[in-house]
Formats: structure tokens, C-alpha cells, sequence
């Protein structure tokens, strides 16, 4: 039996092979698909996936503003954030987020954040995700890949 052949491969800056790829939102259910863009970013579909290394693809989401929330969550849930001093806790929920200027963005790149591991290597993951309200993005020059973000699981 030839043991090299159950050698663990393990990837690097310098070796990994990053991609671009574009994943359309258009009546996609925002937690659902938030997930699988978080699996895309951080590698976890390669077969050589580093648990430490930035192996993912760049993703560009294109049509986000076309998102869809089921149930109540777009009054309903909300998203906390602290300020350090008493009574400085704030809520929003996310339709108070969409009605912002680049609200589609923001509430898609705060979702996929909170799918991300909590350390230093998700400030890099989260640089890698590109997010457009609308159907034109300016990564023409990467020549992105289309994928179903379906397929998926």
C-alpha cells in the first residue's frame, strides 16, 4: 500500500488558487443564500480547504436590492450593536436597513459577516465578497464565472 497517496494536502498564500465567480440574488431567500456565499468565501467547497488560510473565491453579488426575507424577519429581528457606554445598545432591524442609502449591501455584507468565523481571517474573507444593488458590477476585468448559487448545498 502506497502511503503518499493519504497525504494531507495543505495550501498557502502562494499556492491557493482563487477564482471569481457571480452569484445573482435575484429572489433568492437572504439567510439561505448568505450561507452558501459564506462557504464560497471561505473555501470550505475546494477539496483542498486550509481551516487557516484565506482559500476561498471572490464573490460579486449582483441584483441584491431583489432579495427576498420570508415570515416577519423584516420587522421583526433585529441586529444589536453596543457602544461601550450604559444605555448604549441599538437596535435596527432590516428594513430600517434597506431604507439606508446602500442598504441592500450593507445587509448582505453584515449577514454573510455573521456566517464568518470570528478572528482575524474574516477582516480578509469579507474583502473578498463584492456586492452590487443592481445588475452591473465593475470586476469585468477579473472575467468572473456565473454559477447557480442553487447547486449548492
Amino acid at each position: 500500500m502506497d502511503t503518499l497517496s493519504y497525504k494531507t494536502i495543505y495550501v498557502n498564500k502562494a499556492t491557493v488558487k482563487k477564482e471569481w465567480v457571480v452569484v445573482d440574488a435575484t429572489d433568492q431567500v437572504l439567510g439561505r443564500m448568505c450561507t452558501k456565499v459564506a462557504k464560497l468565501l471561505r473555501g470550505k467547497y475546494k477539496p483542498e480547504f486550509t481551516p487557516n488560510v484565506d482559500c476561498g473565491d471572490n464573490v460579486i453579488i449582483i441584483n441584491a436590492d431583489k432579495i427576498k426575507i420570508t415570515g416577519k424577519k423584516m420587522t421583526e429581528r433585529q441586529y444589536l450593536s453596543y457602544t461601550g457606554y450604559p444605555g448604549g445598545q441599538k437596535a435596527i432591524t432590516p428594513a430600517e436597513i434597506l431604507a439606508k442609502p446602500n442598504g441592500a449591501e450593507k445587509l448582505l455584507r453584515k449577514v454573510v459577516k455573521g456566517m464568518l468565523p470570528k478572528n482575524k481571517l474574516a477582516a480578509q474573507l469579507i474583502d473578498n465578497l463584492y456586492v452590487y444593488a443592481g445588475s452591473e458590477h465593475n470586476q469585468e476585468a477579473q472575467q468572473p464565472k456565473a454559477i447557480d448559487i442553487n447547486l449548492y448545498k
